[in-house]
């Protein structure tokens, strides 16, 4: 039987467990595992689930064999003790942590050039792969804020110098061609969308170097001016009928000052934005009576910058009043344990954080993969790591990028969980975007986190507790083999199953009253 085959009789089989679903359409390229392909007469999607109860329990995989979403049944026995060679997974009793709020990504320049190179019938079924109840039900979305490296060329609302009134002040038609369009539909798609807004830098003009890259900060004299844009470009939004709930005090400030200034960005310090933040932009989002709910999160950049930069902006009483949430990104995680989100929380509890931005292929990695399990795997393990420490959502980068990982001005080339074929009027969903899935569908907004140490070296897992009175384990195997675990449940009994070598596993079943 060929693999092609193999594949449509696994999906059958998930059939009959009680899940409906149009499998994957896989191809492989020179990776270890498949893409999934999609074009305008078929695109596979989630499984649809019926909760269960009492004893019974819904497994859901992924794997580097091939599994997407692949949906079997077990059943809780009684507590059992596993013998040594078998991983006991014991789900804690601890008190919850912190809610999610959800997963997403971002609708930059380079997804709509990409988007709108497909057929209508094609754009339809992207957008609903990432925001539909069939797909993986985003429910945020980042929108830069004009230009970014992700665009065909460097950009702002107002590149006019010495407009200190805005009068000047306008979308551009990257807005009106590449943004506005797909984030209308994706709302159509998910009425609850939530979007946060982040600026990659202010006009060329209003910076101490005069232009979009290098060395340049915000001009002292244009730090009001700099509210009242970003002010302006939620007025704009608006009046194309989309409200932005939250704006970033900018992307990665500290990205020049790391000798990655080669596209658009703007320097700032702590102080700095401590500063801004406490006399302008603060004041001018809550004393504007249509914008004063507008969520403000600061940082946006690494979290090897935590608790310093948080600190220094927190500890003025006057500048944390403005702050409702802390973005990390995760660029540098292998330099920065993820304790140090914990760190952070236990030092501002009111505050959360969430991760605002991470992508696969950056700098010196070979930009898109396809087919390529280690990267579903790394974004899996970060998700995990990230909610066992206090991270209440993820948001990707590009929802969707070209076959070279493009376009971007910048040279800056990167991977993305759907990459898009325009020759062939066909996209291809990646390993990442079902590591994604799992969590956005089976963690969704509202479930509430149990934190959960890891089971074994080659072994991640986050519990969920849902509002719809499901619990959710979610465990990553990470080895080259496949392992047994019992899990056990103290409120329901024991579990045995079998995860497939490098797979991701999602368990669902009742919660105890």
């Amino acid at each position: 039987m060929s693999r092609v085959s193999l594949f449509w009789a696994a999906a059958l089989l998930a059939l009959s467990a009680g899940a409906a679903a149009l499998p994957c359409s896989p191809l492989t390229f020179d990776e270890d595992s498949v893409v999934c392909v999609c074009n305008a007469t078929y695109c596979d999607t989630f499984p649809e689930l019926t909760p269960p109860s009492g004893a019974d329990v819904l497994v859901v995989t992924s794997s580097r064999g091939g599994d997407r979403f692949a949906v079997t049944s077990a059943q809780f026995g009684p507590e059992a003790c596993p013998p040594e060679w078998v991983t006991g997974v014991r789900v804690p009793q601890a008190e919850t942590r912190q809610q999610v709020s959800g997963f997403g990504g971002a609708f930059t320049d380079a997804a709509g050039v990409n988007i709108n190179s497909l057929s209508p019938e094609v754009q339809d079924q992207l957008l609903r792969a990432y925001f539909a109840e069939e797909g993986i039900r985003y429910k945020l979305g980042r929108v830069p804020i004009a230009g970014t490296d992700f665009s065909e060329r460097p950009y702002s609302y107002d590149d006019n110098p010495g407009d200190e009134s805005l009068e000047q002040f306008a979308l551009t038609e990257e807005d009106f061609l590449l943004k506005i369009p797909h984030i209308l539909a994706a709302r159509e798609l998910a009425p609850d969308l939530q979007l946060f807004g982040s600026a990659w830098s202010a006009p060329a003009w209003m910076k101490t170097n005069n232009d979009f890259i290098g060395i340049g900060f915000l001009k002292t004299e244009y730090y009001q001016l700099w509210a009242d844009y970003i002010v302006r470009f939620l007025e704009e939004y608006v009046a194309n009928g989309i409200p932005i709930q939250a704006i970033t005090t900018q992307n990665e400030p500290t990205n020049v000052l790391n000798s990655y200034g080669f596209w658009n960005t703007m320097a700032w310090t702590p102080e700095m934005q401590r500063d801004w933040v406490r006399d302008n932009l603060g004041p001018t989002i809550r004393g504007n009576a249509n914008f004063s709910d507008t969520k403000i999160i600061i940082l946006d950049d690494q979290r090897i910058l935590l608790p310093d930069w948080v600190n220094t902006i927190l500890d003025d009483a006057d500048a944390a009043q403005y702050v409702d949430a802390i973005g990390v990104h995760w660029y540098r995680d292998g330099d920065a344990p993820a304790s140090l989100l914990t760190d952070t929380h236990k030092l501002h509890p009111n505050v959360p954080l969430i991760a605002t931005e991470a992508c696969e292929g950056s700098i010196f990695e070979k930009t898109v993969a396809l087919g390529a399990w280690p990267r579903a795997d790394t974004y899996a393990a970060d998700i995990l790591d990230d909610l066992n420490n206090w991270v209440t959502g993820w948001v990707d980068w590009n929802i969707a990028l070209d076959m070279t990982g493009g376009p971007n001005w910048a040279g800056n080339y990167v991977d993305s969980p759907i990459i898009i074929d325009a020759h062939g009027d066909q996209f291809f969903k990646q390993p990442m975007y079902y590591a994604l899935g799992h969590l956005s569908v089976l963690l969704p907004h509202g479930t509430d986190i149990v934190a959960m140490e890891d089971p074994s070296d080659s072994l991640k897992g986050v519990v969920g507790l849902r509002a719809d009175g499901q619990t959710v384990v979610t465990l990553l195997n990470r080895a080259e083999e496949a392992q047994q675990v019992v899990v056990t449940d103290a409120t329901r009994g024991s579990v045995s199953l079998t995860l497939p070598a490098r797979s991701l596993t999602s368990v669902l079943y009742a919660t105890a009253d």
